[in-house]
């Protein structure tokens, strides 16, 4: 019950890693951290899932309704695929690895959280710690007690 057992995807404040939560299903199926891009207010889906062999996250995909600031262009991500829809765009098959993921909870980004899945109920991450907290998102192994005292979904 208390001996790290359980596999998740542990989210935690970078400058007091006991302010945590935990997501056994981002762990498994994957998720989606949404934000509202700054210069053209439009939202961003950046689509991870966990690396279970090299225990890092994998960025498959971003899906948006326009091009702004930091929005990547064909030419810089070499295999990926973009599309363009009716009212949106995809690139998919980006395939980043990066061990962990660094961000901050935004004062108007209204940065989520969801799982992967079809319920995509989306979960303000400010629900769980205050804007402009500087956040870390990895994969941990946690005791069955810990999980359950700050899990998420």
């Amino acid at each position: 019950m208390f001996a790290p057992s359980k596999t998740v995807l542990a989210i935690y404040n970078r400058k007091n890693p006991d302010e945590r939560v935990y997501s056994a299903q981002g762990y498994r199926n994957g998720f989606i951290i949404s934000y509202t891009h700054s210069v053209n207010k439009g939202r961003i889906h950046d689509y991870y899932k966990c690396d279970k062999k090299q225990g890092g996250l994998i960025l498959q995909s971003m899906y948006f309704v326009s091009y702004g600031a930091g929005i990547p262009e064909p030419e810089e991500i070499p295999g990926a695929t973009f599309t363009k829809l009716d009212d949106s765009y995809i690139i998919s098959d980006i395939n980043r690895f990066v061990p962990r993921l660094v961000m901050a909870v935004g004062v108007i980004a209204d940065h989520t959280f969801a799982v992967d899945d079809a319920d995509f109920k989306e979960i303000p991450l400010k629900d769980f710690f205050e804007p402009q907290t500087s956040l870390i998102f990895e994969i941990e192994k946690v005791s069955i007690a810990g999980y359950l005292a700050h899990k998420i979904d």
